[in-house]
């Protein structure tokens, strides 16, 4: 070690924080540090300059504020000046071509941070550098920014939201020139890049270069034209939409969806959905929600529902902050709302496409082209549906960075690609973003709806005789939230070392454990070479445990949150299977999971808040 390297953890920290006082020229965050220097406040100064924000495939989130494990000013200088140079290296068009950055409604003011500031500096960085930069003059919806990589052939793409996360996180998604979201080793990549340029370029600060540049373009006005065009492929029943008389409620969740739905609903010949009032414009605060997250379920429907039962409406469409996820939940004969899951809802729309495209294409060589796509934790009907109707079924790991880079490789095979689906409420109904879209799936979503409602066929019906035809397929998914990085790693690690060195559990409660795999390790105990097919990665936790009652449940970590979750599922052939029974079944199993892998209250783990 030179003289001049730290050697204590208080000499870095110290270190750190000098650096980031002459490189910080943002007022707030520049106090805030000072402040905790002079008070000597040392425990939130290693909270805040512990370390760096780890740039991964999903690119950056964490909380505004001061600090380089923050999002902030400076953090998102150096992010963008290291994205701009591994650009550099990979794009020899990239002043000709450019980039595309989008930004939510997201604000904190006591940091001073925000989407649109966060989008403007990082439109200076790369104009200071000669790159052209398409700004969204106004704030989008997350599919926008993979839409237009595509559309206008360019080399990359970032979208500053943190989706449906707590008010104070903010994000940054970044998209490659196939128009996906990066995969390895892209993350690693830019990661370096952005450790050789912490230091600013002299113009990066500077938010005025970008007012009279010729290298600043707004694709707001042709992207909304464009999309909406485009979209319009997918509507197959114009004449029943137009005359439906189904209604629908829609909420943004006070995030940026509003104008996007009711826009598509325009372009699918509706009636405009009825707007939650007191969620459809931007609100960085979220007030009328604990989470804004209709993943969540009823508690994020409240205002919705209410709206619903006074205007006489029977489907909730419900989207993200971002708009890229959709939530719908169906008015029940009983009078009680029924909010589809993920896994329901993809089966609804997974059938659905297939039987529009099947209309439309009556040459059955024509399906050995087709594919429908799955992370590898949601539910499996779509291979049921696949297996009986003859197309292609192919399951990815967790996240739709890897069903839009699969989807990209088969579109580049002219393969079709109908559909794409998560079980955390993500759906991809056209190939012209390739990634999830919450906009175009509640579009598809309502001529669904109006199409079986023509026949006075509810969705809930319509999901149970998809389930008669092609097998029952229950599942349950929840998670645990555990701060603590230790305790996460020692819940897996005595998973895979249950009775003794590398041996896995053998039962669980009364059930039986028949096959093992775990994608942090590579084994895959149904294999041959005990190998597993899809990638692994040891830099998150994930298992999966198939039962001899054809029970699988995976337990994961999540990549941007503080949670371990698991999915379970049941499936059933078709036939005389009792869905009750089944439930029953699973949540027993579920039970015993929890009970014995999980011990929360061994492993002070918290449930998810009901």
């Amino acid at each position: 070690m030179g003289k001049n390297s730290p050697n204590t953890g208080e000499e870095k920290l110290d270190q750190a924080i000098k650096q980031w006082l002459k490189h910080d020229k943002n007022p707030k965050t520049s106090e805030t540090v000072q402040q905790l220097v002079a008070e000597g406040n040392v425990e939130e100064l290693r909270v805040s300059f512990g370390s760096r924000m780890e740039f991964g495939t999903a690119g950056l989130r964490a909380a505004m504020g001061a600090g380089t494990s923050r999002m902030n000013d400076l953090t998102i200088i150096q992010t963008t000046q290291g994205f701009c140079s591994y650009l550099e290296k990979n794009f020899p068009d990239l002043k000709e071509r450019g980039v595309v950055i989008g930004f939510d409604a997201r604000a904190h003011p006591p940091s001073g941070s925000s989407s649109i500031r966060f989008a403007k500096l990082a439109a200076a960085v790369f104009i200071s550098h000669g790159v052209p930069v398409y700004l969204f003059s106004d704030i989008t919806p997350t599919p926008f920014v993979p839409y237009t990589v595509t559309h206008l052939s360019l080399c990359a793409g970032i979208m500053v939201t943190a989706s449906h996360n707590p008010k104070q996180d903010n994000g940054y998604k970044v998209y490659w020139a196939n128009g996906a979201q990066i995969i390895s080793p892209h993350d690693k990549g830019i990661a370096s890049a952005i450790e050789e340029n912490v230091e600013p370029w002299p113009q990066s600060w500077d938010e005025t270069i970008i007012k009279d540049s010729p290298l600043l373009k707004d694709p707001y006005a042709d992207i909304n034209r464009d999309y909406f065009q485009d979209i319009q492929k997918h509507c197959f029943h114009r004449e029943i939409n137009k005359a439906s008389k189904v209604k629908f409620v829609h909420t943004s969740v006070h995030g940026v969806g509003h104008t996007f739905v009711q826009s598509a609903f325009k372009a699918f010949d509706f009636a405009l959905p009825l707007a939650v009032a007191e969620q459809k414009d931007p609100d960085p605060e979220f007030s009328t929600v604990k989470y804004p997250n209709p993943e969540e379920g009823k508690g994020v429907l409240t205002l919705s529902f209410a709206l619903a039962d006074k205007e006489g409406a029977k489907i909730v469409l419900a989207n993200d902050p971002d708009a890229d996820r959709l939530a719908v939940a169906e008015k029940q004969d009983c009078g009680e709302w029924k909010v589809f899951s993920g896994n329901e809802l993809g089966a609804l729309l997974g059938w659905w496409i297939f039987t529009c495209w099947k209309e439309q294409n009556t040459d059955p060589c024509a399906l050995k082209d087709v594919y429908m796509l799955a992370s590898t934790v949601s539910s499996k009907i779509l291979r049921a549906i696949a297996l009986k109707e003859g197309f292609h079924f192919e399951e990815t790991l967790t996240g739709f960075k890897w069903m839009g880079n699969r989807a990209k490789q088969l579109l580049d095979q002219r393969k079709t690609v109908l559909f794409a689906f998560e079980e955390a409420i993500g759906y991809m109904c056209s190939p012209s973003v390739l990634d999830k879209d919450g906009v175009s799936a509640a579009a598809v979503t309502a001529e669904l709806s109006s199409y079986l409602a023509n026949r006075n066929v509810t969705l809930s019906q319509q999901l149970k005789a998809i389930y008669e035809e092609y097998g029952y397929h229950i599942t349950k998914a929840s998670y645990f939230i555990c701060h603590d990085s230790k305790t996460i790693k020692q819940l897996f690690e005595r998973l895979r070392n249950f009775e003794g060195e590398n041996t896995y559990p053998r039962t669980c409660g009364g059930f039986e454990v028949c096959g093992v795999r775990d994608l942090t390790t590579g084994y895959d105990s149904s294999q041959a070479n005990k190998k597993a097919v899809l990638p692994s990665s040891k830099s998150s936790q994930m298992i999966t445990f198939t039962f001899s009652n054809g029970g699988v449940a995976t337990m994961r970590t999540s990549g941007t949150e503080p949670k371990i979750k698991y999915y379970t599922e049941l499936c059933a052939p078709p036939g005389n299977s009792d869905p009750e029974q089944l439930k029953v079944e699973l949540n027993s199993l579920v039970d015993a999971i929890v009970e014995h892998f999980f011990q929360p209250q061994k492993n002070n783990l918290k449930a998810q808040p009901q």
